[in-house]
């Protein structure tokens, strides 16, 4: 077998419908249009998107520019200065500790550790994730991070 005697499956390939080619042909005369109306006109017929006098979809949804990633995850921000601050030495920083010091509003929503400021104190670090200067800076005083992040 070689390239040339490759052929489509049988019934895999269809004619393209030649219209207005005489009335023998089956789609002569009006070309399958009908007879009068919209429809029947050169460039007749709806818009695309046209619903009906309905206010379109296009122009129902809301007009924000951009593209939002459904799948994007956002993390609230805690910087180590406010963790010198709010802790005592060996304490554990998790969304527990967070929430009862004042710094994030709910336990369960998703911290991520930044790296500004700096860190006088040993604090276990038992949040979400840890930027690598914020880890580096609590392993700098003592600390230690842990996983999840």
């Amino acid at each position: 077998m070689e390239l040339k005697d490759l052929k489509p499956a049988e019934g895999a390939t269809k004619n393209r419908k030649r219209v207005g080619r005489g009335p023998a042909s089956g789609t002569g005369k009006t070309s399958g249009r009908g007879m009068n109306g919209q429809k029947s006109r050169a460039g007749g017929g709806k818009g695309v998107g046209f619903e009906g006098g309905q206010t379109p979809l296009a122009r129902r949804l809301p007009k924000l520019p951009g593209f939002k990633n459904i799948n994007h995850v956002e993390y609230l921000p805690v910087n180590v200065s406010r963790l010198d601050e709010k802790f005592e030495a060996g304490d554990v920083v998790d969304g527990e500790s967070l929430k009862a010091k004042g710094i994030i509003k709910h336990a369960d929503a998703l911290v991520k550790v930044l790296g500004d400021g700096d860190l006088t104190k040993a604090l276990t670090v038992k949040v979400d994730k840890v930027s690598a200067s914020a880890k580096a800076k609590v392993e700098a005083a003592g600390g230690k991070v842990e996983e999840p992040c």
